[in-house]
């Protein structure tokens, strides 16, 4: 494997960059003028996850079949954080294990870039990034720190519902239906109608982009600059259908409780909508969004670093979610 020649920026998909652009650039480095190459040899290549120094400081978690590593940016450098340092960014890489695993890094990649691109969903500062050998791998700038490097706080749905897995077992995060969602961030957000949108709107999303990890733990609430808090920008967000063969929704009771869940699947968000507050007028204007703009998600899946099978694969799947979303 070899560096792949590069005709769209690594980080906004933009046509005619051959690495990162001035606007990711200034988005995920500050301005600095970083590499889209890690000074590392890929994992399986006997690289840094070998060492000794790795094993014992850098290892952050390990989410389902993937791990995480943190970085510091140092003037126009990425490099693995030391014991003690604040990470900038945090790097994950393609899982060992899964279909299409080394393709990844990509799809999380693409559909970060389309949430935000397309819907002007808030999303955490993201790109690829390659080893030596070409492998790909997912980098993210960390939403939790400020730009004093201090952490912020940030808490997951899943703990501000009471869940965890000593008292609810090792699927506490995947329990419940997305109602309850509704139900954490009218307890902890001051302003719950313009919050409560935004949460309709990335569960559309994660529909129509056959995303079906979202559990618990995928969605989280930051503290503001005034001391309230506000949902957090959107992670982990991915075409998991191109990996593993997941239902349609990542909790137990699917997108509403059983005696609501009725109906085809559009009906059925009109249905969470009304429940959690929101109008039909509303309910209507985000549904008329999502289901537009489709040659703009076109064109960034044909820029994506995902090879062409998936491509086609990833393509098909939105069009057919896009269908189903269109009936009422």
């Amino acid at each position: 494997m070899s560096i792949p020649a590069i005709k769209y920026c690594p980080g906004t998909l933009a046509e005619g960059n051959q690495t990162y652009s001035r606007t990711s650039l200034k988005r995920m480095f500050n301005g600095a003028k970083v590499r889209h190459i890690l000074p590392y040899d890929a994992p399986a290549a006997g690289g840094f996850l070998n060492t000794a120094f790795v094993r014992d400081h850098m290892r952050v978690s390990i989410s389902g079949v993937q791990e995480k590593f943190s970085l510091i940016l140092v003037k126009n450098k990425l490099r693995l954080t030391t014991q003690g340092e604040q990470g900038t960014h945090l790097l994950k890489l393609a899982p060992s294990v899964g279909n299409n695993a080394d393709q990844m890094p990509a799809n999380e990649h693409l559909t970060m870039q389309i949430a935000r691109q397309v819907y002007n969903i808030e999303t955490a500062e993201n790109g690829l990034i390659f080893f030596r050998n070409g492998e790909a791998a997912y980098l993210t700038k960390r939403f939790d720190i400020n730009q004093d490097n201090q952490k912020i706080a940030v808490e997951d749905f899943a703990a501000l519902a009471g869940r965890s897995p000593q008292a609810h077992g090792e699927q506490y995060k995947y329990e419940g239906n997305y109602l309850q969602a509704f139900d954490v961030i009218k307890a902890y957000l001051p302003i719950y109608m313009l919050e409560s949108l935004r949460l309709f709107k990335l569960l559309i999303f994660n529909y129509l982009f056959s995303n079906g990890d979202a559990h618990f733990k995928n969605f989280s609430i930051i503290e503001t600059s005034m001391g309230d808090f506000r949902l957090s920008p959107a992670y982990d967000l991915l075409n998991s259908r191109l990996h593993v063969k997941d239902s349609d929704f990542a909790l137990t009771d699917g997108l509403l409780p059983r005696q609501l869940a009725q109906g085809s699947i559009a009906k059925q968000f009109y249905t969470l909508g009304q429940e959690a507050g929101l109008t039909l007028k509303q309910i209507q204007a985000i549904f008329n969004t999502m289901l537009s703009n489709t040659r703009k998600v076109e064109t960034l899946i044909g820029a994506s670093f995902l090879n062409d099978r998936l491509k086609r694969s990833y393509l098909q799947a939105y069009q057919s979610r896009s269908k189903k979303l269109a009936r009422i």
